[in-house]
Parts: structure tokens; sequence; C-alpha cells
């Protein structure tokens, strides 16, 4: 018979709460991935470099977290499972920043959104309205006990809105100044209000010395994934100076251990990275947990030693392809090269080519074209398959820009076809005309509109890291047939190219004036409101025309895909003309 003191015993113990689960176990124990969120739905299985990053998260004696990783690591699903853990367990006022709005609506509609409805620890929580008959939206979510906001670092006034408690910033290096300063530490502002707030920081380096991610992890007690060697059993973080494969054959791709020199096999990756361990560097830092993390360790199919690789050989001959993979592969910032341009440099490389002699590899052209008010400049270069760019031609045609035997020359110039060595023709497969100047743009825009079949584009150039090529997505007809070219990141791809490697090649026939003016600007660090930006800035005397003529050239390139094959048969097909048919007139015979 149960006595009263075992009821009261019981009915006491039923009121202890459950044990507080660190962040890890917790996602494992209630999120769940619905098809199309990932390759691998239902639960969450964190892979081992992924837990220390989790309870860190939820360790309150840590405030901030700071992630430097590579792609392909899964940390935008660990930071939904976070987000999912503080609505469910410890309702706050939550942000989570993302760079633009269109990364906002992806972000819920994609992940957060799904991951909810998924998993039955959250199914609800974030319903379409609140208690207070108040109506969320698709980035901006009331619960009881918190709220949710999604939010774009280039809307700055919506960062002055908001007291949080919670920050989560994904993609900090692709969060751009404003005109009101760095988004990062605007959105950190938010949260002075809460001496328990957490800030957790996450981000692909881009440039080495802008980046957001990388300065935040320096302050930080930066520690390092490393793992064991299954010969010797020492401890190390894979570097890809680590990495070694045969000449010309990245499927033998294997770990090179730096203590025994013994060379090994990636079907042993698996286990190693199963025994591997987080190792603070800094271990004086408290209260700020930082993790750099590349796709070595990565235990996907597509980041296979062997598949890195291959990717490697790829690009390793481009300075866009490898910063690319220095970004997403290494998780490392990119070592811009050559602050100038040596134009007597350039001047000694010139070859032997020109339209009048196309090199053989040649399989596309495109055309960039600046805009003066007494002429327009022209370049014209030529793109291997490998990507390399050839300069052939430079052409300034004279002439008022409101002439129309100005446009009618350009057009004649964009018309025109060139003989190839195959035996085919080459043509022009895109070209850019600037419409930066608000005097010429409805000029350029009247020229472009109506040749927008053949891709000529009027373009526009922005600063800041966007990309090279994007049509513009406004509303009115004017502004949907512009395209915004990306000069900084089309410009700081020239400069690398340049210092790097011969992937940008020029034609003796180019005059000294073209060299000296693609030697225009120099590329600058320069400081706003204490945080560092990169910029490009025009050396006083020179002018810079052929500079962004060639910017839009390349922008061109960006606007066309090309089947390099079918290209290559199409030019090595001449078709046969038949010879003239003759008939023969019976008049005649008479």
């Amino acid at each position: 018979m149960t006595t009263l003191g075992a009821i009261r015993r019981q009915a006491l113990r039923s009121l202890i709460p459950p044990p507080r689960l660190q962040l890890s176990e917790w996602i494992e124990t209630n999120i769940r991935l619905p098809e199309g969120v990932s390759a691998l739905p239902g639960a969450i299985r964190l892979y081992p470099y992924q837990h220390d990053i989790a309870d860190a998260i939820s360790d309150p004696t840590i405030e901030r977290v700071t992630m430097v990783k590579a792609a392909r690591l899964g940390f935008t699903t660990l930071l939904s499972g976070a987000v999912g853990a503080y609505v469910a367990n410890e309702p706050s006022p939550i942000m989570c920043l993302l760079p633009t709005d269109s990364d906002c609506r992806d972000y819920v509609v994609s992940d957060i959104e799904p991951i909810f409805a998924a998993s039955p620890a959250l199914k609800g929580m974030l319903s379409t309205d609140t208690e207070d008959g108040e109506r969320n939206t698709l980035t901006s979510k009331r619960f009881p006990g918190g709220s949710l906001k999604v939010i774009a670092a280039r809307s700055p006034r919506n960062l002055r809105r908001h007291t949080v408690r919670i920050l989560f910033v994904d993609e900090a290096d692709a969060c751009e100044p404003g005109p009101e300063g760095n988004p990062l530490r605007l959105a950190e502002r938010r949260t002075l209000s809460y001496p328990n707030r957490k800030i957790v920081i996450g981000s692909t380096p881009l440039l080495e010395d802008t980046s957001n991610v990388l300065r935040s992890y320096a302050q930080s007690d930066q520690r390092v994934f490393e793992v064991p060697c299954r010969v010797c059993g020492g401890f190390t973080e894979i570097l890809w100076q680590h990495i070694e494969w045969q000449p010309d054959r990245p499927e033998t791709a294997a770990f090179r251990c730096p203590h025994c020199d013994d060379l090994i096999d990636e079907r042993h990756k698996p286990q190693m990275v199963s025994a591997g361990r987080w190792r603070a560097t800094r271990p004086e830092v408290v209260g700020h947990a930082g993790f750099r993390l590349n796709a070595l360790v990565s235990l996907l199919a597509n980041a296979s030693w062997s598949k890195l690789a291959a990717e490697f050989i790829a690009g390793k001959d481009d300075p866009t392809e490898l910063m690319t993979f220095a970004n997403t592969v290494l998780a490392e910032g990119w070592a811009a090269q050559g602050a100038e341009i040596d134009d007597a440099d350039l001047v000694a490389r010139a070859e032997a080519f020109d339209l009048n002699a196309v090199p053989a590899e040649v399989l596309c052209i495109t055309v960039g074209v600046d805009c003066q008010d007494d002429r327009l400049e022209a370049t014209v270069v030529g793109w291997t398959r490998e990507g390399a760019a050839l300069v052939m031609g430079h052409f300034v045609i004279w002439g008022a820009f409101t002439d129309d035997g100005t446009w009618l020359e350009l057009d004649e110039l964009l018309r025109t076809k060139w003989k190839h060595p195959h035996g085919g023709v080459l043509k022009v497969d895109a070209a850019v005309v600037d419409a930066g100047d608000g005097d010429h743009a409805d000029l350029v825009m009247g020229f472009c509109g109506p040749r927008l079949g053949r891709r000529v584009f009027a373009g526009k150039g922005a600063s800041g890291t966007r990309p090279g090529f994007q049509m513009s997505r406004g509303k009115k007809a004017k502004t949907s047939r512009l395209a915004i070219i990306g000069v900084d990141v089309l410009k700081s791809a020239i400069f690398d190219r340049l210092a790097r490697g011969n992937t940008i090649r020029f034609s003796a026939s180019l005059p000294t004036v073209y060299f000296e003016q693609l030697a225009s600007e120099r590329r600058v660090i320069r400081y706003k409101r204490g945080q560092p930006s990169r910029r490009f800035e025009r050396i006083p005397g020179k002018r810079a025309e052929a500079l962004d003529a060639l910017v839009y050239a390349f922008a061109a390139r960006q606007a066309v895909t090309i089947n390099f094959d079918q290209r290559a048969n199409e030019l090595a097909t001449v078709p046969v003309t038949a010879p003239p048919s003759v008939i023969r007139s019976q008049w005649m015979s008479r």
C-alpha cells in the first residue's frame, strides 16, 4: 500500500526539471531533416567535429563562438538546430543576420520552416498567428517568450529596430559595410542589453585583409581540429600541404603524416576523423571559442581527397578558381597580390597574335566597350576552354556620343567575323557596353535593347562583393534590361591573373598607351568607421579606358555559356559550298 510519504516524494520528484542536455545531444535527439533539406533525411547525426561547436554554442560560460569554415561541413544545418533549441528551451529574442534579402527568404523557406515542420519538438512553434493576434511574416516570427528575426545585412534600418539576446551570423564575410558602418558591429550593439547574450559568427573567409570572420577568429581561443595518424598516433590538423598524389593522377591523393612521414590512404579518413579532437592554440582566451575547419576532414563523398585534388588541378592556373578553392575548400582567406600593375612588364609579355591571326585555342570572343563623350573604346578578348583570356585588339571609335554614325560603327565591329585556324569563323558571343554615366545611359540602353538577342548588354558598374555579371531585377522594362557589373570583383580577378601567371595574354598589335591605361589603378585598403575595405583607386594623371573596357569584356564572358567541344567541332566543320548549277536554255540551241 502506497504511503502518503511515498506519494509526496513521487509528486515532488515529478517537479524536478529534466537534465539540461548539451546542444549536440539535443539536436541529435530532437531535430529531423525532411526531404529536400538534406541528402540524408531523418534524425541528425552530427559529424565528430560538429559536437564541440554545438556544445560551445549552448555553453553559458562562452559568450562568443566564431567558426571559420569551408563548404560541405554542415554549418547552416547546425545553426538551424541551434535556433530550434533556443526557441524550444530558452525562448528569447533571436536574430539571424545574413548578407541579402534573398538569402534571408531562402534560409527561412529552405531550412527553418522545413526543419521546424519535420521535428516533433518544434512543430507548430512558429505558427502563422501569435496568441495576441499579431501576424507573423516570412522573416519575422513571434513565439511564446521570444521572437525570431531573419535580417539582411544590407538593411541597417532594420538592425536599429531590434534588441536581441541571441545573434547568429552566417556568411559574415559577404556582409558588406554600408553607409552606417559594419553591419556585424551594428548587430552586436543590439545585444548589449543582455548580460547572458550569445553571439555566433560563421563564414567561409573571402579576402584575407578584410575578412570579418578571420578578424573575429584572431580574437578567440583559436581551436583547430586535429586527427591521429593511424601509424604513429601523432595528432595533426590536416592541411593542403599534407595531401599528395602521383603526377596527373588525383585519384591517388593521400595524407602524408608530418610526424612519421607515412602516406595514409583515404579509406582510413573516417576512423581518423572519428578519433579527432579540438585543440585551443590560445587557451588563455576565455569566453570566446573559435573554430577553424577545412573540407579535408569532411566525410561527404564530394569532399574526398581525390575529388578535391581534381578540383585543384582544374583551377590551379586560374586565380579566380584558385581563390574559390582556397575559400571554400581550405577555409583560407585569399591573399591578393599585385597592388599595382607594371605596364612595362605587360608590354614585355606581348605575343605574335591578333584578330588577323587568331590562335587555335581561342573558341569564344567577347567585347567590352567604355563610353566617352567623343569616342567609344572597345576591347576584343578571345577565350580558351581553360579560361585564359587573350586580348586580341583594342579599337577607338572616334565620334560624338550623340552621333548615330558612332553607334553604327560600333555595331559594325560587333557584327564582324574573324577567320579561325580550324577553318570556320568566330563572331562576338557577348558584349557589355558601359551605361554607368547618367548622360550616356539612355543612348546606351537604346543601342543595346534591340540587340539583346545578340547578347549585347548595357552594363552599369557596382562596387562591393557581387557577381561579375547579373541582370537587374528592376520592375521597369528599362532597368530590367540593365546588367549590373561587379567591377571590384572583376578588377580583383584581373589583377590576380596578371600577378600570378599568364592567364591573360596580350597581342603585340596593342599600342603602348593600352598598357599604360591598363595600369591606371592600384588596389588599396581603406578604413571607414574603423573597418577595412578593399578599393581600387585611380593613379593620378592616368586614364583608365582600357582597364574599364577589359572589365566589361570579362563581364560579358560571364553572360554566355559555351559548349567548347561543340564549338570546336563547328569551327572544324567548314560547310562545303556546292558549285552553282547551270541550266542551259533551249532557246540557245535553236
